[in-house]
């Protein structure tokens, strides 16, 4: 069990360096290798990491992407770091960011356009990254390599193949990296405690989970309007193809694209297949078989739940998927019903959602309780015991030289599963895969999708 850790406020900088590698995780590794070529600005300096700490003795913070999801990062990165740049692609969000900053630390950052700014200042140790999905794997390799501890938004990857090479450069450059799966060390750590009662045993063998995280909204056909004089358009697309700009394409709403991210498979799968995963020891393993199962929906679909016209969202608005696992474990991934996670043992089924825990199993815990230390030992540590408890244990985990709750590795695990599903989704056909090669099998269109054609300037590097 880990031991208790001091506040991470407390930490000065000079505890911060590199962590021992994470090793054996990738059994692909020539694959990954050639899956990018080199972008020539990338400054690979490391001779900062975190040696140059802020003025007052912390490490220096740089925040790539302020729009509406850093209102929830950016702030509680500050409680332990120094923030002394902002980016963003849209002018209206750096600024922003610089007033939020002003505001808290009363200091002004440098504002950039421009991310790779940030990775060139070796005095910043320590970077948040809450971009659109499309553009999380190319910083954070970047960051990592830059000597950077990152701290990513979910959905981690827009494909499989990214999550294998965040994998391949965390482990590689030994440095921290959470995931901004906050239900991990959500406040009242219910799910905490649903996977301590499935990892004590308490509904004997588990034998299905069912992730309900909900479909996706429609929006009908949409009209192209000229490019706000604040946004970089043509940047903010980066390894997308180029579009003309629709503003629901953009910000917010581009997680309804398939070209940016995987709709609600993804947003929401990220936080409840990722729990499902944690639960039941399957975050370092995969399915052997991913089965969609038709649904109906009153919009033009496909029969699995895809949208086919153009120039509308066209992420999957209902769908149901099994995920079948080698032990016979079933996990079901479904848009319909409450929102949360449903576990079913042999002995016993519990419900779990950010509301509320509930079911006999939770209510036997009354006369017998968990074991004490259970929750702080699968957790490692007692970050989640309090306040900003997610942020807290990403810094707390650099001064221990060592990966967070929300590690990268069980986190593209989890959004594997994710990806094949809404693979499955878009052939409307059944996948086998092999979970310790990492790869699609018998089908070769589908093994395609595991990645995606990447615009020239913006192919990711390993």
């Amino acid at each position: 069990m880990a031991s208790r850790k001091p506040s991470a406020g407390q930490i000065s900088a000079s505890a911060f360096s590199g962590q021992p590698n994470r090793r054996n995780f990738l059994k692909t590794s020539a694959a990954v290798a050639a899956a990018g070529i080199a972008v020539p600005y990338f400054h690979t300096s490391l001779s900062a990491q975190e040696s140059n700490p802020a003025d007052s003795g912390r490490m220096k913070l740089g925040c790539i992407g302020t729009g509406s999801r850093w209102d929830g990062v950016g702030p509680n990165a500050m409680e332990f770091a120094d923030c002394v740049a902002v980016c963003d692609v849209d002018k209206r969000h750096a600024a922003k960011g610089v007033k939020v900053v002003e505001d808290r630390q009363k200091r002004t950052p440098v504002a950039h356009e421009d991310y790779r700014k940030i990775l060139d200042d070796d005095s910043i140790g320590v970077v948040t990254i809450v971009t659109p999905d499309h553009w999380h794997t190319k910083i954070a390799i970047e960051a990592l390599k830059s000597g950077k501890h990152v701290y990513c938004e979910k959905p981690l990857t827009l494909t499989i193949e990214e999550g294998k090479l965040i994998a391949k450069a965390v482990e590689e450059t030994g440095k921290t990296f959470q995931v901004g799966t906050q239900q991990r060390s959500e406040m009242g750590a219910r799910f905490l405690q649903a996977v301590a009662i499935v990892r004590d045993g308490r509904i004997g063998d588990l034998q299905e989970i069912e992730c309900r995280i909900g479909g996706a909204p429609a929006s009908g056909p949409l009209k192209t309007e000229p490019v706000p004089s604040e946004l970089n358009w043509e940047m903010w697309l980066g390894q997308a193809p180029l579009e003309e700009y629709i503003p629901r394409r953009c910000h917010y709403e581009f997680r309804w694209w398939y070209e940016y991210s995987g709709g609600k498979m993804t947003d929401w799968g990220a936080h409840h297949v990722d729990i499902a995963s944690w639960a039941s020891g399957k975050d370092q393993s995969g399915p052997v078989k991913v089965t969609p199962i038709s649904a109906t929906h009153p919009v033009p679909l496909n029969e699995y739940g895809m949208p086919t016209r153009d120039n509308e969202y066209n992420t999957a608005t209902a769908f149901k998927v099994a995920l079948q696992f080698e032990d016979g474990m079933k996990m079901i991934i479904r848009d319909d019903e409450e929102n949360g996670v449903l576990f079913t043992g042999s002995e016993g089924r519990f419900f779990v959602n950010r509301g509320k825990i509930t079911g006999k199993p939770v209510e036997d815990l009354k006369d017998k309780p968990l074991p004490e230390d259970l929750m702080t030992e699968i957790y490692g540590g007692e970050d989640y015991k309090h306040g900003n408890a997610h942020m807290r244990n990403f810094f707390t985990s650099i001064a221990a030289k060592k990966q967070p709750v929300s590690d990268v590795f069980s986190h593209h695990r989890a959004m594997t599963n994710c990806h094949l599903a809404n693979i499955a989704i878009r052939l409307g056909r059944e996948l086998q895969w092999d979970p310790e090669a990492q790869q699609i099998v018998g089908d070769d269109q589908a093994r395609s999708m595991q990645a995606r054609e990447q615009r020239k300037g913006y192919e990711i590097t390993v």
